[in-house]
């Protein structure tokens, strides 16, 4: 661990690697996805490990501000490209290490330098076509017909053809989401043109969900009820720019087709029964395991967690709504998550509750709600997708809570690498 001796602050003094060590994590969280206001707690948690309880820390989205006390020079960090999900769970397992004193200061600036270089785990086109189970395994559970899955799969391979394109030329990226909604709605609205498939909504929604900013937007709502307006806000703008790109994709391609807007209401042909659920579930974990570059150890363990969250969303949802579900899922999400983190093995419950959290998140409906504005139904559609957000995001701020429950000491301690 690095000395907690404060160094001393003449001109031509070091900085101090405690700082630097900090502004590097903060800056990898934020890289990662969390929201700001767990970054600061963390980091403040980690300062009081490194001898510097007095550490004043200000995240933002695009970077963040370190002082290691009220007298010490404040220093900014930017925040890097993004990192992947096995990167952001390497990251995590670091933190965790240092917090329970298990991890010296300097090697972990070592093993943080190793994360950022560190080759994905298999090719990104391989992780692309992970997008393909994804949406055939959503569309089992919106529109469990045999043509929309067919119509779902098709879409999803030229999704993760866009996507690729998109990866060789930057310039385009800002095009992917009209670009991918426009295609996927011509594709699906023109086969419900000439009768092969009904309920194209759903359809184009389950196709598109991998792309969809449902996440981005619940972190924001999430950050902004924890009291972090300036980032929830950004990312607030920044997904309903997202999500408004994609709806203008949809309405053009109902344009070109002739498909009139009164066809994309929200209908459901089928009913699915509780074994197409299942597999659909199962389909969209194993593409989510595949695109987000899971690490194998935490896979048992996300796959538990997912299976859980789903359950009960589903479960309480059909009750008492999306909004409720939403919130039961997030909860029953984080506590999953929490009760594996204790377990032997158990992987940090950020890397278990992401995943589990990318499939509570109502992005999708909240699309589907949305969508409903161009057929006549604005105001009841507005109120459903922003309360279904809200449930998710009040369900993720008591989820943080659960998670800093100390582990009961009958529980066996993790292992440390």
């Amino acid at each position: 661990m690095f000395s907690t001796v404060p160094p001393d602050r003449g001109p031509d003094s070091p900085a101090d690697p405690r700082r630097r060590l900090l502004l590097e994590l903060g800056a990898g969280l934020l890289s990662g996805g969390l929201p700001v206001h767990d970054v600061e707690e963390e980091l403040r948690r980690l300062g009081r490990t490194l001898g510097a309880p007095d550490v004043r820390v200000a995240a933002l989205t695009t970077g963040l501000f370190v002082a290691l006390s009220a007298d010490d020079a404040t220093a900014f960090e930017p925040v890097g490209p993004a990192l992947r999900f096995d990167q952001t769970a390497d990251l995590l397992d670091v933190v965790h290490r240092l917090r329970a004193g298990g991890l010296e200061g300097h090697r972990a600036l070592r093993d943080l330098d190793a994360i950022r270089r560190a080759p994905a785990r298999w090719p990104a086109w391989v992780a692309d076509l992970g997008m393909v189970p994804v949406g055939v395994g959503l569309c089992l559970y919106l529109q469990p017909v045999a043509s929309n899955v067919l119509a779902a799969a098709i879409g999803s391979l030229l999704v993760a053809g866009l996507t690729m394109t998109a990866r060789r030329l930057p310039l385009l990226r800002p095009l992917l989401p009209v670009t991918a909604g426009f295609l996927v709605s011509v594709l699906v609205l023109g086969a419900a043109r000439v009768s092969l498939l009904d309920g194209p909504l759903r359809t184009i929604v389950a196709t598109l969900a991998v792309l969809l900013p449902g996440a981005l937007l619940v972190t924001g709502l999430s950050e902004i009820a924890a009291g972090a307006a300036s980032a929830g806000t950004a990312r607030l703008v920044s997904g309903s720019v997202q999500l408004a790109l994609f709806l203008t994709g949809v309405v053009a391609a109902a344009t070109v087709t002739g498909v009139p807007v009164s066809a994309l209401a929200d209908t459901q042909v089928a009913t699915p029964s509780w074994w197409v659920i299942c597999l659909g579930l199962a389909l969209a974990v194993a593409g989510l395991v595949i695109n987000v570059n899971t690490p194998p150890p935490a896979i048992p363990w996300i796959v538990a967690v997912i299976a859980v969250a789903a359950a009960v969303q589903v479960t309480v949802g059909s009750a008492n709504g999306a909004a409720v579900g939403g919130l039961a899922g997030a909860v029953a999400a984080a506590a999953a998550a929490t009760v594996a983190h204790w377990l032997w093995g158990g992987s940090s419950w950020q890397v278990l509750y992401l995943p589990a959290f990318w499939v509570v998140v109502p992005g999708s409906f909240g699309l589907l709600n949305t969508a409903q504005i161009e057929v006549g139904n604005g105001a009841h559609a507005v109120l459903a997708a922003v309360s279904a957000m809200f449930g998710v995001s009040i369900g993720t701020l008591i989820g943080s809570v659960i998670s800093r429950i100390p582990q009961p000491t009958a529980a066996p301690p993790r292992p440390r690498p």
